[in-house]
């Protein structure tokens, strides 16, 4: 418990400065995470099967290729370059020829699961970068929910947590923890968007907003877990002392922010 508090302050340390500063400074630090996460997602894969070095070469230059394509905008206008796209599926399909000839070195599997680990770590922390570009307030009221959701959990379900949430895929979770956290980062997200962003939006349509995203953070939070359960792992990596990996800590908020853009368009 002691180590997992001193790694939070630690990070909330590093973090706020950052995430203050936006620009350039934030795109690289959440492009160095985006790295980073694509490496834990490709380390607990390999705890089975070690992919080849070229196509590993290929997923740490798309993901730096696609996290700077939309870096500088402030609109909210998200492109994907089909040149990269392209590039993305013969990177990643065209191996399948080179080592088919050796049993089990590379195969169709292997291939979709980095086109959609790629995808997927490009597409959430772009998406982080371009909403501290819009508004910072927006991230913030994001990071809120997602925070507090896990806060909650976290300790709702350490002590009155009694009934099993999903115990095959993560034993420790409650549905007690998981009401906590909801109600939580519902509370403090509604209490900050009407506060600070918008005061005359109609308080239910908030509420409700903001409660189907603390609930997909906890979904969220549970689809990295059993990801985890698949391959045998119990953290993606040993990055953060007392926490796991990047993937451990902000699982929640990628899922956040991923449902953030499929609402905001009634916000």
């Amino acid at each position: 418990m002691k180590k997992r508090v001193i790694s939070a302050i630690f990070i909330v340390l590093i973090f706020v400065p950052i995430l203050l500063s936006g620009g350039v400074t934030f795109a690289i630090f959440m492009t160095a995470l985006s790295l980073l996460g694509l490496y834990e997602f490709i380390h607990i894969r390999e705890k089975k099967k070690e992919f080849p070095l070229i196509v590993k070469l290929f997923a740490y230059i798309l993901v730096l290729a696609f996290s700077f394509m939309n870096y500088n905008q402030n609109v909210f206008s998200y492109t994907i370059d089909y040149h990269t796209i392209a590039f993305m599926l013969f990177a990643f399909l065209l191996p399948l020829l080179l080592f088919n000839q050796k049993k089990d070195v590379y195969d169709i599997n292997d291939a979709l699961y980095l086109i959609g680990a790629v995808l997927f770590m490009e597409l959430a922390f772009s998406l982080m970068i371009l909403i501290r570009n819009y508004d910072l307030n927006y991230l913030i009221y994001l990071l809120l929910i997602t925070v507090f959701s896990d806060t909650f959990a976290y300790l709702t379900g350490r002590y009155i947590g009694k009934t099993p949430f999903a115990p095959t895929i993560s034993p420790k979770k409650t549905v007690e923890g998981f009401v906590g956290g909801i109600l939580m980062g519902t509370f403090v997200g509604t209490v900050f968007y009407f506060e600070v962003i918008n005061p005359s939006i109609s308080l239910v349509l908030l509420i409700f907003v903001t409660l189907f995203l603390a609930i997909v953070g906890q979904l969220g939070d549970l689809v990295f877990s059993s990801v985890k359960r698949t391959f045998q792992v119990k953290d993606y990596s040993e990055l953060i002392p007392g926490h796991g990996g990047i993937l451990d800590r902000l699982d929640s908020l990628v899922f956040v922010v991923l449902a953030f853009i499929l609402v905001l368009g009634i916000l």
